[in-house]
């Protein structure tokens, strides 16, 4: 049986979090759903690397061509997925980063508030949706 810490069980629901007057933006109870949400994901993608490190080593070579070049685009697949997932690592340390200095949850351009919802679909956002829709306006005029 799994206990929780004291955090997870004083820890609000989505749901309760979407409830809390805007005025409570960023305030404890939040900022630590936002963690534990954020360190969940942290660990899942942790996970996914073991089991494809693990995958990678058990995987024996073939004679036959097609077969190895099967192998080899699947294996080259799932290094593209591990990169992408290194990086959202990175990006999953930032926000618990921000989170412990208590900058979280505000744009990093405007210092305007992100948004819950926002968060809730990118818990690594850094920028509100206004800012990042300039940001890529911007990107799209000088590529």
């Amino acid at each position: 049986m799994m206990t929780k810490t004291l955090s997870e069980e004083h820890c609000p629901s989505e749901a309760e979090v979407l409830a809390m007057p805007a005025a409570d933006y960023m305030n404890a109870r939040q900022m630590e759903f936002f963690r534990q949400l954020l360190v969940r994901m942290r660990e899942e993608l942790l996970e996914n690397g073991q089991s494809t490190i693990a995958h990678l080593q058990e995987t024996e070579a073939t004679p036959d061509e097609a077969d190895r070049a099967t192998q080899e685009e699947e294996h080259v697949l799932e290094q593209r997925i591990r990169d992408r997932e290194r990086k959202q690592l990175h990006k999953i340390d930032s926000a618990l980063h921000r989170i412990a200095i208590g900058t979280y949850g505000y744009c990093e351009e405007s210092g305007e508030p992100i948004g819950l919802r926002r968060l809730l679909a990118r818990p690594t956002a850094t920028l509100s949706i206004e800012e990042q829709e300039r940001h890529e306006r911007a990107e799209r005029l000088f590529r």
